[in-house]
């Protein structure tokens, strides 16, 4: 009778369209993940030729693959970092290509492109800071980036590009101070200006806008009428940017005892 009731049951569920009962269900064989020496080399090679024709996403997808079958020692591995890397920068995805380029620098220290991991992990942040009014947060790290490889790679080629990159930055840095300054100066708050403008050339004085910026101080200081901050300006703009355009107008006559 009690099998009877549980055939009965059993009919029910399945007249109603509920599964029926597995007592023993079958074990799922996980199928393995590592991939034949041939077989690597065949995704090296499909990694390249989409890398080559642009097709990003089927390059990072192929290189995520790569990263984690290669065998310890692999010379590849850190080609495939970097060109993983640079297929997530070319698609925009900035943050992601940081990651790939510091592992690279990161858990290859030695590796002779470690130095370009650290390289494009800075051009990865300095392209997120579009334009210097906006916030300077990823500008600043790009520059942090490019003075780490500075410092532990001083002598490579990396190391070279990273100099022009660091000028480039502080060209924008410096712009971005002077803009600050122009906007407390239209509003008359002149201390407020003086301060952005100090600091502009200070820290930044090789910049195209060291010259702009110490006119628009003494044009500050003679506002307020700091006659001697206005010399000594006037002094500092002669000896190091004579030839920069309006010198002559902003300071136009020379102190008798300079």
């Amino acid at each position: 009778m009690r099998r009877l009731g549980l055939l009965g049951l059993t009919a029910i569920g399945a007249a109603c369209g509920l599964p029926s009962p597995d007592p023993t269900p079958t074990p799922v064989t996980p199928i393995s993940q590592t991939a034949s020496p041939s077989e690597i080399d065949s995704l090296w090679d499909v990694a390249g030729r989409k890398f080559r024709q642009g097709k990003w996403t089927d390059v990072s997808a192929t290189l995520e693959r790569l990263v984690l079958e290669f065998p310890p020692g692999d010379a590849r591995f850190a080609r495939a970092r970097l060109y993983l890397g640079n297929s997530y920068l070319a698609s925009k995805s900035h943050l992601q290509a940081v990651r790939e380029f510091r592992k690279l620098s990161d858990e290859r220290p030695g590796d002779p492109l470690a130095p370009l991991g650290l390289l494009r992990a800075g051009d990865a942040y300095a392209e997120l800071w579009r334009r210097p009014e906006l916030d300077p947060s990823y500008g600043q790290t790009a520059l942090a980036t490019y003075q780490e490889l500075l410092n532990r790679y001083p002598e490579s080629d990396a190391a070279t590009r990273a100099r022009g990159k660091i000028a480039a930055l502080e060209e924008k840095f410096a712009i971005k101070q002077y803009k600050a300054a122009l906007y407390y100066f239209r509003f008359k708050a002149y201390d407020s200006a003086i301060l952005y403008l100090k600091d502009l050339v200070a820290t930044y004085p090789r910049t195209t806008s060291a010259p702009d910026a110490l006119k628009l101080l003494v044009d500050a200081y003679t506002r307020l009428g700091y006659e001697e901050d206005v010399t000594e300006t006037c002094g500092y703009l002669r000896r190091f940017h004579p030839n920069a355009s309006q010198t002559s107008r902003a300071c136009p006559a020379e102190p008798a005892d300079s």
